[in-house]
């Protein structure tokens, strides 16, 4: 399997955990544990998405400015899933940061299925889409057994350039393949 049909196979549980938590009835509970699903695939969806797929894609010269771009609507999900978690664990209108955070993610998932998944298919080879693929998966659940500043972390560390994070690189992480 390569790193599009992942990818999207993720971006269609994380659409149907919103649709689900912005339909929810007054319960709690399960507004809590959608919540928290929706962190638990958005996190580690989005850093290993960061590391294997973006970084390998924003050294080349015909995907550097949407990859950046792709970077910040990162950034505005997780801001709106951190207000959402604050809201919810106060009871605070957290239905309309429900509708915000999906909003943001439909038109991120669209962009990135259009236009990213298009230029990746035109610089990478099927091999090496099938290589992403293994390296996201295989480091995806190692991200969701970190905390909230090990997560921020590594979105830093994502968004340095290459020259600057070989210091900071985990020694376990799966690394993506190699450019061509």
């Amino acid at each position: 399997m390569e790193i599009y049909e992942i990818l999207h196979k993720d971006h269609e549980k994380i659409k149907l955990l919103l649709n689900d938590l912005i339909n929810l009835d007054e319960d709690p509970e399960k507004k809590h544990v959608l919540i928290a699903q929706v962190r638990d695939e958005l996190i580690p969806h989005s850093r290993a998405e960061e590391t294997v797929f973006y970084n390998s894609l924003r050294e080349m010269d015909q995907a550097k400015d949407i990859i950046m771009h792709s970077y910040k609507e990162h950034i505005k999900a997780e801001a709106l899933l951190k207000t959402l978690q604050a809201k919810e664990k106060i009871d605070l209108d957290w239905k309309s940061t429900a509708k915000k955070l999906k909003e943001a993610l439909e038109h991120h998932i669209q962009e990135e299925e259009e236009k990213i998944f298009s230029v990746a298919k035109l610089l990478f080879t099927d091999e090496e889409a099938t290589q992403f693929a293994a390296a996201f998966e295989k480091m995806k659940p190692e991200i969701r057994k970190e905390n909230f500043l090990g997560t921020t972390i590594d979105l830093i560390r994502n968004l340095m350039p290459p020259r600057f994070t070989s210091s900071l690189k985990k020694s376990d992480s799966p690394q993506p393949p190699s450019n061509p």
